[in-house]
């Protein structure tokens, strides 16, 4: 091989890790985080978790993004080390399926039909459909497939490209060699084990060996030794992906170690055993694209069907190696926004709505204390909404950080809609938190100081405390179930409460003129309505985002009056609330 032919060699293999990149991100994000969601709901089924790590790995084309993804998971609480194990031994088998797509390339037949079956021959039809999908049409969901043809296209011209470059190695005696030399089983495991340690992707490893089979100079007792070493490589990615988790999640990646490890030394020396005393034929033959990928499948499926009933034994082994302590349950994240989840963005936004859902029942359960103490004043509910106002702040903080890092990722139309509007939800929601413990305050100050409000004042505030709990109940409930329609109830409800607090502050100044009233009292109330008022604006934005996240547009206060004022539900919703809500039948009682 010559250097132009070395050149030609690494440019094949750059278009072939790039194809596979490009294939396995679109397939993923096409999925839309579906798979990832599939996995996150893992049952204690072993087989199941076998079956699902499979064809979720099947998919996405990659072990390792499995695998740390489960580190992840298992980081947060979400999946327990018991359930990871199937799912990691599944990604193993999934990942084969890469190997027997590649080998389709060493299809060699005069016929026309066999012929069509060969990549090199669909893949440009391929390519310029996707082409087409991408430039032409202006579709998220088409440009993504188009993506996928294209990253196909790519991944089996990388591959032809390499396996041309190479072939003219095979009249090379150094070249002829070398491999033989790998028929060593420890030097050739070492080599697979590096390579793909490397490249980080035991499918693109293996994608390199069977291109190096086109020189014929690759037997398949060489090949063997180096795809027991390719299983024992991947591991490195998820060991990475340890590093600085908590214990349970060093051990999920362990266990992918121990898994490859245990299934590499016993399958070789058992198989090294039998070709000692029956001295097998086939290991002098040479290999090709097919024996490649059956012997790939066939490592991994045997190994898993070996160890799956001894599941346990590699948990115990990753538990001997980190030794649980009594202070573990303490290291317990139960972080759903793991760095991990950000490789795989549409699983990422899919948590971070999660998250947000968590932060929006906090809100609901503050205002429900609020409305508590202000009927009885209880020292346990001012401190727990105190708390609940931290842990608002710091899931702001946290989210805030979160999205900034993912809308920097590959997402979809609708994902990268979501997470903009996710990010002004939550500084509303942070607002509500802060006036909730504003209310919470005010109301501990009052029972300090020993001062009462009148009957007539107390059922005031009762009524638009109540207007104000519904509305953040409202709020909540359209933005978990994402129902847009709720929006004109929130911003009728809204106006009724500002409309209340308004009549409020003049009713108390008629107190305060006759006397009625003391100064402490009413600039109280003063503050408690105001933040009351203020919750509620801040209710009518999040349910304007609900609505602007099913448009193009940002929503606008004017552009969603003028909407308002024109229809006839809210007209009508606000005739309800006024009557509902009315301080004049307050006076009649």
């Amino acid at each position: 091989m010559d250097f132009f032919g070395l050149l030609t060699m690494i440019g094949g293999l750059a278009l072939f890790l790039y194809g596979m990149k490009t294939m396995g991100d679109s397939l993923s994000k096409m999925a839309g985080g579906r798979l990832e969601q599939i996995l996150e709901r893992m049952t204690n089924n072993p087989v199941k978790a076998v079956l699902l790590g499979a064809g979720v790995t099947a998919v996405i084309q990659s072990s390792s993004a499995t695998t740390v993804m489960v580190v992840g998971f298992v980081n947060s609480g979400i999946m327990k080390l018991s359930q990871a194990v199937g799912v990691i031994m599944g990604a193993n088998i999934g990942t084969t399926a890469t190997s027997w797509i590649l080998s389709l390339s060493g299809i060699e037949s005069g016929n026309f039909f066999v012929k069509l079956l060969k990549p090199s021959s669909f893949s440009p039809v391929l390519a310029l459909i996707g082409v087409v999908l991408v430039m032409f049409i202006k579709n998220t969901k088409k440009n993504d497939v188009g993506t996928i043809l294209i990253g196909f296209a790519v991944l089996m011209f990388g591959m032809d490209t390499m396996s041309s470059a190479v072939k003219p190695l095979a009249d090379v005696p150094e070249f002829t060699s070398l491999f033989t030399a790998f028929e060593n089983p420890f030097l050739g495991m070492i080599v697979g084990t590096i390579l793909t340690a490397v490249i980080q992707s035991s499918s693109a490893s293996v994608g390199i060996l069977q291109a190096m089979c086109a020189t014929g100079s690759v037997s398949v007792g060489a090949a063997l030794p180096v795809i027991m070493g390719q299983n024992i490589g991947t591991c490195v990615t998820a060991l990475l992906s340890g590093v600085g988790a908590n214990k349970n999640a060093r051990r999920a990646s362990l266990v992918h170690l121990y898994f490859n490890l245990v299934g590499t030394f016993v399958f070789m020396a058992i198989f090294y055993a039998m070709d000692h005393f029956v001295q097998f034929d086939f290991m002098s033959d040479t290999a090709n694209g097919a024996v490649i990928a059956m012997i790939h499948s066939v490592f991994n499926i045997v190994s898993t069907i070996v160890l799956l009933p001894a599941s346990r034994l590699l948990v115990k082994l990753a538990y001997f190696t980190i030794p649980q302590s009594e202070d573990e349950t303490l290291e317990t994240s139960g972080k759903v926004l793991d760095e991990r989840f950000l490789e795989r963005p549409a699983f990422a936004v899919a948590q971070c709505k999660n998250a947000v859902y968590d932060m929006a029942q906090l809100i609901l359960k503050a205002m429900n204390l609020c409305v508590f103490i202000q009927e009885k004043y209880d020292e346990n509910a001012v401190q727990e909404i105190m708390e609940i106002e931290q842990e608002v702040d710091a899931m702001e903080d946290e989210l805030s950080s979160y999205l900034a890092k993912l809308s920097t990722k590959p997402l979809s139309e609708r994902d990268s809609k979501s997470i903009n509007k996710y990010s002004r939800c939550i500084m509303d929601f942070e607002r509500i938190s802060d006036y909730t413990k504003g209310i919470a305050f005010a109301q501990k100050k009052l029972y300090k100081g020993k001062e009462k409000f009148s009957k007539k004042a107390a059922a005031e505030a009762r009524l638009i405390y109540e207007a104000t709990l519904e509305i953040v109940e409202c709020m909540v409930s359209g933005f978990i179930h994402e129902d847009k329609e709720i929006a004109f109830r929130i911003d009728a409800l809204a106006d009724v409460i500002s409309r209340v607090k308004k009549e409020i502050q003049k009713n108390h100044k008629r107190r305060l003129e006759k006397g009625k009233c003391s100064v402490e009292l009413g600039m109280a109330l003063t503050d408690m309505v105001t933040s009351l008022e203020r919750i509620a604006k801040h209710c009518s934005n999040i349910a304007e985002e609900q609505m602007a996240s099913e448009t193009d547009q940002h929503a606008l206060h004017q552009n969603a009056r003028n909407v308002k004022e024109r229809n006839e539900l809210y007209r009508e919703l606000l005739e309800g609330y006024t009557e509902k809500y009315s301080l004049e039948k307050l006076e009649e009682t």
